[in-house]
């Protein structure tokens, strides 16, 4: 079926998601009416959209878009690939020029910033959806099949664990920033900890055991879960034989010692979760609170050392922090 063509904007066009919103766009057959972000390098805009206006400063991106809305030519949706930080106040933008607003995870670092956006959505009477990705995936799709089909009382025991090594630049970037990306936890978990709240049920409880500049653990009790959790940017937590082979991303998922592989299929992720919002069907504030309350409680949550519960690789030697320029 054919999607009606919409008039987008795109804010973070350098960023390195950028590119899965721009394939989205062409292949549901929007228009990318104009581009925004204060990083020039943006060819990749060519093999996309290359009739695009584009921007590197904000001002001059504002009033494109007002000029063509006097023009009768006004922005219906505007998508968000921007640093975390600056979520909310692009969130806000696009409400204020009223747009619908698309916005990759986290929508906001913090959950009284939902409740803001919330009441400006419904003065705007336009929506903001977030690309929950992972919760179409077929892996995971199929696990919820699984869960649900289980006894009510069964208590799934998960073990979770993603590495995905960042070299020097990461530790100089807003990336490594807790302020502006809200820490490993949240740039790297946001994904995960939704999706596991999604097939599981919301966190009733949390147990940090470790969080550095590198590497962030616990163990979360869900209504139908027990995980352990570990995620890191440090290369070498990645098991030994996988960098021989020059692996630097490293996915596992196991629920009651059954292995759930979720490493492939994200090609066409984002393509899908366009087709949902543009049919009323995406996912909205609400579907993201639970994720975001976790990360921001896991954030400012006191360590617990004493727990045996713990992932295996927490005790892994920390790294010492990597050189900033």
């Amino acid at each position: 079926m054919q999607t009606k063509r919409h008039r987008f904007g795109l804010i973070g066009a350098a960023g390195f998601v950028a590119p899965r919103h721009m394939q989205a766009l062409l292949e549901t057959g929007q228009e990318l009416m104009a581009a925004y972000d204060p990083y020039d390098g943006v060819g990749v805009i060519d093999r996309y959209f290359p009739d695009a206006h584009f921007f590197t400063e904000f001002e001059r991106f504002d009033r494109h878009l007002d000029k063509r809305r006097r023009r009768g030519e006004a922005l219906e949706y505007l998508s968000i690939c921007s640093p975390n930080y600056l979520h909310d106040s692009h969130i806000r933008f696009g409400l204020r020029s009223g747009a619908h607003v698309v916005c990759e995870k986290p929508l906001v670092l913090n959950p009284w910033n939902l409740d803001a956006i919330e009441a400006m959505e419904h003065e705007s009477e336009r929506r903001v959806y977030s690309i929950l990705q992972l919760r179409y995936h077929p892996a995971i799709q199929q696990l919820r099949k699984q869960i649900q089909s289980a006894p009510s009382d069964h208590v799934f025991k998960v073990r979770l664990t993603y590495l995905t090594a960042r070299g020097r630049w990461y530790y100089a970037s807003w990336k490594a920033d807790e302020s502006k990306s809200g820490g490993v936890a949240t740039n790297l978990g946001i994904h995960f900890f939704d999706v596991l709240q999604y097939l599981f049920g919301t966190a009733k409880s949390s147990t940090l055991h470790l969080r550095s500049h590198d590497r962030a653990s616990g163990v979360l009790e869900l209504p139908r879960a027990e995980v352990q959790w570990f995620l890191s940017t440090d290369l070498r937590t990645l098991p030994e034989d996988l960098r021989n082979e020059g692996w630097r991303t490293y996915r596992a998922m196991e629920v009651d010692e059954q292995q759930v592989d979720f490493s492939q299929g994200f090609e066409d992720l984002h393509t899908v979760s366009y087709q949902e919002i543009l049919s009323g069907r995406g996912f909205g504030l609400e579907e993201n609170r639970p994720a975001i309350e976790l990360c921001h409680r896991i954030r400012h949550q006191a360590l617990q050392q004493a727990d045996d519960r713990r992932h295996p690789l927490v005790d892994y030697p920390l790294s010492e922090h990597p050189f900033r320029q």
